[in-house]
């Protein structure tokens, strides 16, 4: 097989620039899941969200983010190929190496994260992509109109629900449409066709609070399901319907099999890190024998700290608090 030639130093380079974008990165995760945790019914989690998913910023590093871990990957992979081949025949006796115990794991450790990482992919980004069913949560505000308000206001005088004010209507409609004019009756039906139309949108608004739908701060509706997303926003035009990632998250870690994995999952990206903080740091030549103590200290207090942040929120939301 013909690769393109690449020094394997320029190649260790850009593994270790991409992986130390990626650790960075990580931490920004890690302080960011820690709002889950807020008692707030997640309005930071809920409005961090909502920045992320709708700034044109961040949905360009959201592309450059991608585009790195996949990046990552093709490089480790293309060096640990090309190195293979540089040595078709291993060994005859293994050489006694003082190196950490992680580094020689890092292949297997980072085939493991990718695997964990179409877990977690597919747990929330895919839902973001609409690949995936989740819940979804919309801004209150923007599910209010002209229609909507009015068949809510009437229905509210009437002492009924939205849809049970339509169908009054109907019946009485095709009690009298024999007295009708044609003309009128055209008009009556257009009307009502308007209020069937915002009729499960209304009555869901109606009745947000007693299902727990509506947030603390009574400015999201939240905890809709998928075929409520499509039909609100076949009834409300320009409607934003975004991921509800609060409480699929909640929901999620409550699962004692869901929490084991991601547990597992963070054990070894644990391994990864240890290895892969003071490995970047030598591949860019700021690895010396003043600061390999320090460097070392620093990289096992990153990893650890990274990680047990995401663990924390996994647990800790796991036992209800």
């Amino acid at each position: 097989m013909n690769l393109p030639k690449i020094h394997s130093i320029t190649k260790k380079i850009c593994v270790a620039l991409l992986g130390g974008f990626l650790l960075i990165f990580l931490l920004f995760h890690a302080c960011a899941n820690l709002c889950i945790l807020r008692h707030d019914d997640g309005a930071w989690y809920s409005a961090f969200c909502h920045f992320m998913g709708t700034n044109y910023v961040v949905k360009v590093f959201e592309v450059v983010l991608l585009a790195t871990i996949v990046l990552h990957i093709c490089f480790t992979a293309w060096l640990w190929f090309t190195n293979r081949l540089a040595r078709p025949v291993r060994y005859h006796q293994r050489s006694k190496s003082t190196t950490h115990s992680t580094s020689k794991l890092m292949m297997w450790t980072g085939i493991l994260i990718f695997v964990g990482l179409i877990m977690h992919f597919t747990d929330f980004y895919f839902v973001k992509l609409g690949w995936v069913e989740g819940q979804y949560m919309a801004k209150v505000e923007q599910l209010h109109n002209e229609e909507i308000d009015a068949l809510q206001q009437a229905a509210m005088q009437y002492g009924v629900t939205p849809e049970e004010f339509v169908k009054t209507n109907e019946e009485q409609l095709e009690m009298y449409k024999d007295q009708i004019p044609a003309e009128q009756m055209a008009e009556i039906n257009a009307e009502l066709d308007k209020l069937r139309a915002v009729a499960p949108v209304a009555e869901m608004l109606t009745g947000a609070a007693e299902a727990g739908m509506l947030s603390a701060d009574g400015k999201w509706l939240r905890r809709i399901t998928h075929d409520d997303k499509a039909m609100l926003e076949a009834a409300v035009e320009g409607l934003e319907v975004e991921p509800d990632f609060y409480y699929m998250a909640r929901e999620k870690f409550k699962n004692p099999w869901i929490v084991f994995c991601y547990l597992i999952f963070f054990v070894v990206v644990w391994m990864h890190m240890r290895h892969a903080f003071p490995s970047a740091f030598q591949t860019l030549g700021l690895y010396n024998y003043k600061y390999s103590g320090i460097i070392e200290i620093l990289g096992q207090i990153y990893a650890w700290m990274v990680c047990l942040m995401f663990a924390a929120v996994v647990i800790l939301v796991f036992l209800g608090l």
